[in-house]
């Protein structure tokens, strides 16, 4: 009993050290930079050289693998070629069996087994010459080697008449020993056999164990070079930065004339420079900053009720208007379906300059599925009709005959054909536009041609720039809000792939959109060219004006169309409600 107090007290003042201990070092952790910054270096450093130690062991491994399987199984053919022709004509007598497999295992281990440049690399074996489909006495089946040594489900394998190698452990002189069996049937005119060689992979493993040593050396001392030169990197900052936060907590509390000491001309000496320039800021701007940003929640407040209110008012008091407006005179009637135009202009506009905006902040997500590109292709068109008819310009489609599916966001795709037709019509002249779709293993690529005005050297670098027009004093027939063909440049780009532009004077212009099928894969090359075969003679004038037939020259099923708002036409019909689409559509 005299014994263990003195034991019980010694554990106890052992269990208060470590506490003590731990919750100094808990201390320390949250105050010093330095040490954190150590621990956390050598920390990833860690985790980095484990996962780099794991991948080059299993690259290292897989590829003495990989050697050993080529090789093995050249070597397997070779021997199979060599003692064919002395299974030949074997008699179906055990005797006769047993005799003839031992002469071709002897002339395997004597002959050299056709051994060469190419087999030389797949080491000792030990060959085995077995007859599955015959039995020696007591249903025993023939064979001349260590057929034990051959796994049950190769065996099978093999004995079906296929080839097949596997990796297979057994126990030898109570060892656990790894073994590459390779097998291959046999076939001659009398009966089938099975030829298996067995690969010990002991040279492969002694090479691994080698390999992993090594590297589990390399890594600890990388580690402990790593955290000796984390150390000595993160002294030589810290001790100015403790400097500053002292310096910093002093005017935090209030004391705005607070400044550091600047001492010498290098990085710290230009940090306290910084830190004091920032302090006489801060505090010349303080009582600004205050009322600045009072100014600015009002602002923000007043304008977004502001603008909404008047907003909301207009568009329903136009919507009144405009359905009523048969009910008004001739000319009112036009100045109300303007001013509803006027307004889906202005929206559009609005919509527009906020999905420009979320693409410059990066905020845009793709919602990829699998898609068949002819569907969005055959909307877009639907979408443009109107005003395809009010141009005079048909839009012939080149569409494949079977289907063609990528992975994609259909609204922002079909956005770009979108885009693409109704700038083609406004710049076409009368004349017909086409589409044209191609695809690829990797690839799939939609061109629309115009054969209008085409563009001018140096333009088709500029088509894409944000409310830049080739001709601004032009009649545009779609209300385009000059935002149209960057936003389909971003969509592109979102998608991993090219919209391109080429043109020409005299000969319209092309727009190439090249989309990989599969998303996050990289396009590498498109399935349609960009410039056109150009004609020598002038492109040919239209003259049929186009009539009401021609609309239907495509047709969609109900399960293909999607309401989509057309865009807004001067002097066309009003467009109808979604719900009277939704009902013809049913």
């Amino acid at each position: 009993m005299r014994f263990v107090r003195p034991v019980v007290a010694k554990a106890q003042f052992l269990v208060e050290e470590a506490r003590k201990r731990w919750a100094a070092f808990g201390d320390l952790w949250r105050r010093s930079l330095q040490l954190r910054v150590v621990v956390s270096t050598l920390a990833l450093s860690s985790a980095v050289v484990f996962v780099l130690g794991m991948v080059l062991q299993m690259q290292i491994t897989n590829q003495l693998l990989s050697t050993k399987d080529e090789a093995a199984v050249r070597q397997a053919m070779a021997s199979r070629a060599l003692i064919q022709s002395d299974l030949v004509g074997l008699n179906p007598g055990p005797d006769s069996v047993q005799t003839r497999f031992t002469s071709a295992i002897n002339k395997l281990a004597v002959g050299g087994s056709g051994t060469d440049a190419t087999t030389a690399g797949a080491g000792a074996f030990e060959p085995v010459l077995a007859d599955g489909l015959g039995s020696a006495g007591a249903g025993r089946v023939p064979f001349v080697g260590k057929l034990e040594d051959v796994p049950r489900a190769l065996r099978d394998m093999v004995e079906n008449g296929a080839e097949g190698t596997q990796i297979h452990t057994v126990q030898r002189d109570g060892t656990p020993t790894t073994l590459f069996v390779v097998g291959l049937p046999i076939s001659t005119s009398a009966r089938s056999m099975q030829l298996y060689l067995i690969f010990p992979l002991t040279a492969e493993q002694r090479t691994a164990e080698v390999v992993q040593s090594t590297l589990a050396v390399g890594g600890i001392v990388l580690l402990i070079l790593l955290a000796l030169i984390a150390n000595l990197v993160t002294r030589q900052v810290v001790r100015p930065v403790r400097q500053a936060a002292e310096v910093a907590e002093r005017f935090a509390d209030g004391t705005l004339h607070e400044r550091m000491h600047v001492v010498g001309e290098d990085d710290v000496a230009r940090l306290a420079e910084s830190f004091n320039e920032m302090a006489e800021s801060i505090q010349a701007q303080f009582k600004q900053l205050e009322e600045f940003g009072q100014l600015q929640r009002r602002f923000t407040s007043d304008v977004s009720h502001e603008l909404r209110t008047p907003l909301t008012t207009v568009r329903m008091a136009a919507d009144v208007l405009h359905a009523s407006r048969e009910q008004f005179p001739a000319g009112l009637a036009r100045s109300t379906e303007l001013l509803v135009d006027e307004l889906d202009r202005f929206e559009s506009l609005l919509g527009d300059l906020l999905e420009i905006s979320r693409l410059d902040a990066g905020v845009e997500e793709l919602t990829a599925e699998q898609v068949d590109i002819r569907v969005l292709a055959r909307r877009a068109h639907d979408s443009v009709r109107a005003i395809a008819t009010t141009a005079g310009s048909p839009v012939v489609l080149d569409l494949p005959d079977s289907e063609l599916t990528a992975e994609l966001d259909s609204r922002r795709v079909e956005r770009i054909l979108r885009n693409l037709l109704a700038n083609a019509i406004d710049h076409g002249e009368g004349q017909p536009v086409e589409l044209t779709m191609r695809g690829n293993d990797d690839a799939v690529a939609i061109t629309v041609r115009d054969h209008g005005v085409g563009l001018r050297q140096g333009e088709a670098e500029l088509v894409f720039s944000r409310f830049w027009r080739a001709d601004p004093s032009r009649n545009r027939r779609t209300g385009g809000t000059g935002l149209g063909l960057s936003i389909s440049l971003e969509d592109a780009r979102l998608h991993g792939g090219w919209l391109e532009a080429w043109g020409e004077p005299g000969h319209g212009a092309v727009f190439r959109l090249t989309l990989p099928r599969r998303h996050g894969e990289e396009v590498r090359e498109s399935p349609l060219p960009l410039a056109p075969a150009i004609a020598l003679e002038p492109v040919a004038v239209v003259e049929e004006p186009v009539v009401a037939d021609e609309l239907d020259e495509v047709e969609l099923t109900p399960e293909e169309i999607t309401w989509q708002p057309a865009e807004p036409v001067d002097g066309a019909p009003a467009e109808k409600s979604a719900d009277e689409v939704s009902e013809e559509v049913r």
